[in-house]
């Protein structure tokens, strides 16, 4: 086997199948879960791609939280809950890891950031001792912008030999600083971390060592020039004019 996978983080996940009553209840009925029985994790980074409602931060969601941390986001250290609305999913999943433990990791929801950043205020606020925002470049992440605050996520929070869970990063970011997190992220990797994202962006899906898989009726490995993000975007930014009209009739 090779070295490589055996020292990262998460190297797969099973679906326990066995363990399912039923496939006519939800999450178990969406056609990826339905059809999935295990899906491998590249060394350095996996996407996950593919319309909405097709299951992706629902799988996402489950791998991080089988892996420990907060549904809502956070490193694992956080345990606040302003709404429950995770599924189940984490119960019937077992996750294959490397030898190696991470030394640090962050799980970040682009829908529930705001919880996170409101729970940094509040236990800074009753603390003593170093507060938890120095970690994240030391100015509450509600004094930012959005995007701002993605930004210092990954600039200051994210360290060397990390597992990091990002359900769709590039919700809050400019295409450029879509671009400044496929830097950031490319020095991560080099110092030992790993990164599982789903999203929708075919900027960042477009970093190069990295295992893509597409959701239709169940998970595909793709080539990223094969994804329909990558399709569309190419060819609305090709015929621009030509589809403005078929789109406005």
């Amino acid at each position: 086997m090779d070295i490589e996978m055996i020292n990262q983080y998460i190297r797969a996940m099973e679906l326990q199948r066995d363990k399912i009553s039923s496939f006519s209840q939800y999450p178990f009925c969406l056609p990826a879960i339905h059809n999935l029985f295990d899906l491998k994790f590249h060394p350095n980074v996996t996407f996950i791609v593919g319309e909405n409602g097709t299951g992706k931060s629902t799988v996402l969601e489950a791998v991080a939280a089988a892996y420990g941390f907060n549904p809502e986001g956070g490193t694992k250290n956080f345990n606040f809950s302003s709404r429950d609305t995770h599924s189940n999913l984490h119960n019937y999943i077992r996750l294959i890891k490397g030898v190696n433990m991470p030394k640090d990791g962050f799980f970040l929801r682009a829908e529930s950031f705001y919880n996170v950043a409101t729970n940094i205020d509040e236990l800074d606020e009753g603390g003593i001792g170093p507060k938890i925002i120095d970690s994240y470049g030391g100015h509450s992440l509600h004094d930012q912008s959005h995007g701002e605050s993605f930004l210092t996520l990954f600039l200051n929070r994210f360290r060397d030999q990390g597992i990091y869970i990002l359900d769709e990063p590039e919700a809050a970011l400019s295409p450029i600083r879509q671009m400044t997190i496929i830097s950031r992220m490319h020095e991560l990797v080099l110092q030992g971390s790993q990164f599982i994202i789903a999203t929708h962006s075919p900027i960042i899906m477009a970093y190069p060592n990295a295992i893509i898989y597409e959701i239709k009726e169940g998970f595909h490995e793709v080539r990223y020039e094969e994804t329909e993000h990558y399709q569309v975007m190419k060819d609305f930014l090709n015929h621009t004019q030509k589809i403005l009209d078929v789109l406005m009739k």
